[in-house]
């Protein structure tokens, strides 16, 4: 397991982790939350023992190898293939060692390929390839130079790479910024498989849900540790804060009542031994912090001033990009829809599809390629995209950048307007060169909707912001009153934020019928149907005219035998799936029972037993219902993948 004990971490002059102690388990799957700057990543490094804890010990297995994604890539012509193999730097050895050894040397020749068998040398190529067409790569991309790909997708490569090192320990920082919903699942499904322990940086609450079997939160310089899931850690945390309420309040009505009778009473003689038992009482009383509540983000969105209906029409649109030799690559077209006066629409597709494509024609940053764009009159719109980022001067400060905008605007007014944002007081005098991506992301929105406007599109907003922030986003988003288009893969921000959908896909854009889960469901159908239906066509390929009818019949009676091999399966995945929500929940409230000091009281004393009896045997229940949802997932990916 890991260990810390008395732990101090400190980021130049300043303290991260207070003498704080908290443990791991092997094999758990634990969440890495907290604020921005908190020391998250500087806790990654002290893991993969690149720097040195300032005082205290954190104790790991020798043994252990830890698998982490490189934050930079340089890109090279190496296939994307060949990229992810490099991962498994011990099997690379062998083979460059292998390579190396003379024909004569039978021995070691023996010897080297006996460890290149152990090392899943004849099967790594299919490794990669699987972990790459999970992580979103077509067949054709798996040969491509990595230095043909965009930043996100080499991300991907990377993120590849580490999946493909063999390892006890797997370090992830953010692994779901560049990856879109279908990959997003394929990753949840895998690290419920992996054997190995995970320790993971994100600000995916629900991706935090499907994959965290424990969570660390970073507050106050600790580290407490809190069970199950991400909401199970929301449902602790509020009674253990609860909890220190009320033991604040008991504590500093009972010195207040000690200290009352010591004044009183301290200089009457016929009183002054019970007074000075008092001062005793109170000097030995262990003192509590008052409970300090971390000052959350408040971001206030401008209302319009005025809210035509409809904003926006689009007639047999064509979208995509002019080419530097005079042609143009379409990329959507024949889109027919219209954006009504107070819309909340959420934009799917997977990547690549052409979504930041409409939204850029949306914004007027492309020409449509054909057919009409029909604004309303009186539409301000308000464009929000990662690019954005790097538009601001890494010299000015807030109120500069605002100042540059609104020239004639007074100064207070400008820090009033700011503070909605979070750049209160001297945060609007900050550079923004040091600030977060988080900072620099709630900047760049302020900017955005300075001139009130009434239609906002936002392309994958929540990047590098934390849950605090993301929060204060779904709900000044939630109350604003013009209309959203909004391109995220933060799932928990489109269903507290959108109403709608509009998907992308096979070169179109229509809405789409269903929630997010209808959105899952449609993902995995679409991708089993296109793996059937390229096994038919490879099958089909290599027969004769002759067989190809009596072939499709066969295929036919397959697909409804696999189908029928995976209805029961499913079934019961759900059942599994539910109990195990109704376990999860009945757990947090017996945590939050035990953890509760009135819990060992006298008048708790016939009860205790039972509780207990029930926790230890609904754990039991629960660690036994995860095995069969891991044993019903591989079933369904063997038949998937038969």
């Amino acid at each position: 397991m890991i260990r810390a004990t008395g732990l101090s971490l400190r980021r130049g002059t300043k303290l991260l982790l207070d003498t704080t102690d908290f443990v791991i388990h092997p094999g758990e799957r634990v969440g890495l939350v907290g604020r921005n700057g908190a020391g998250k990543s500087t806790l990654f490094a002290l893991l993969q023992g690149k720097l040195d804890p300032d005082t205290g010990n954190l104790d790991m297995p020798q043994s252990w190898r830890i698998a982490s994604v490189e934050q930079e890539i340089h890109a090279s012509t190496q296939a994307a293939r060949e990229f992810v193999i490099d991962g498994d730097t011990h099997l690379r050895s062998l083979q460059s060692q292998r390579s190396a050894v003379p024909d004569t040397d039978g021995q070691l020749i023996a010897e080297l390929e006996t460890a290149l068998a152990d090392a899943g040398a004849w099967s790594a190529e299919s490794r990669a390839e699987q972990l790459l067409a999970g992580l979103g790569f077509t067949p054709s991309q798996w040969m491509a130079p990595v230095n043909s790909f965009s930043g996100g997708w080499q991300m991907r490569l990377a993120l590849a790479r580490a999946l493909m090192a063999p390892s006890e320990l797997l370090l992830l920082d953010e692994p779901t910024n560049h990856l879109d919903l279908d990959a997003m699942l394929w990753l949840e499904r895998w690290l419920a498989a992996y054997p190995g322990t995970v320790v993971l940086i994100s600000h995916d609450t629900e991706f935090l849900n499907a994959v965290a079997t424990a969570i660390l939160h970073i507050e106050h310089q600790k580290l407490p540790r809190y069970r199950g899931d991400y909401d199970s850690f929301l449902s602790q945390r509020a009674e253990r804060l609860r909890q220190q309420q009320a033991a604040w309040d008991k504590q500093t009505q009972e010195s207040a009542r000690l200290q009352s009778f010591i004044d009183r009473f301290k200089a009457k003689a016929t009183k002054a031994k019970q007074a000075q038992s008092r001062i005793k009482a109170l000097a030995r009383m262990t003192a509590l912090a008052p409970l300090h509540r971390e000052a959350g983000i408040t971001i206030n969105l401008p209302e319009p001033d005025s809210m035509p209906d409809p904003l926006l029409r689009l007639d047999d649109v064509g979208i995509g990009y002019q080419l530097a030799e005079d042609g143009t690559r379409t990329v959507v077209q024949g889109v027919t829809l219209m954006v009504r006066a107070a819309s909340r629409i959420g934009i799917l597709g997977v990547n690549g599809a052409g979504k930041s494509t409409l939204v850029k024609t949306l914004a007027g940053e492309l020409p449509a390629l054909t057919g009409k764009l029909q604004p309303a009159k009186g539409l301000q719109i308000g464009y929000f995209a990662q690019h954005q980022l790097d538009m601001l001067d890494p010299e000015a400060t807030p109120l500069q950048h605002m100042a540059r905008l609104a020239p004639q605007a007074r100064e207070q007014d400008l820090r009033n307007y700011l503070g909605g944002f979070g750049f209160g007081g001297e945060q609007a005098l900050a550079l923004v060169a040091p600030m977060s991506g988080g900072e620099k992301a709630r900047l760049a929105l302020a900017l955005v909707v300075w001139r009130k406007p009434n239609l906002l599109l936002l392309d994958e907003p929540s990047n590098h912001l934390d849950v605090d922030t993301r929060e204060a986003l779904a709900e000044a988003l939630a109350q604003f009153e013009g209309s959203v288009l909004l391109v995220s893969h933060d799932r928990h921000l489109l269903r507290t934020t959108v109403d709608q959908f509009w998907i992308v896909v096979d070169g179109k854009v229509e809405e789409f019928d269903g929630d997010l889960d209808d959105y899952r469901d449609w993902l995995q159908a679409r991708n089993a149907a296109n793996r059937a239906l390229a096994r038919s066509d490879s099958a089909l390929d290599t027969s004769t005219g002759a067989n190809r009818k009596e072939q499709r019949r066969e295929q036919a009676q397959a697909r409804q035998q696999l189908a029928q091999q995976r209805k029961p399966l499913e079934r019961e995945l759900l059942k599994v799936e539910a109990e195990m929500q109704r376990a999860s929940t009945r757990l947090a409230e017996l945590d939050a029972r035990i953890a509760d000091p009135d819990f060992y009281t006298e008048a708790q004393r016939d009860e205790r037993p039972s509780v207990l009896a029930e926790h230890g045997e609904l754990s039991k229940r629960n660690e036994e219902l995860e095995m069969r949802w891991l044993e019903l997932q591989e079933a369904l990916e063997t038949l998937g993948s038969a």
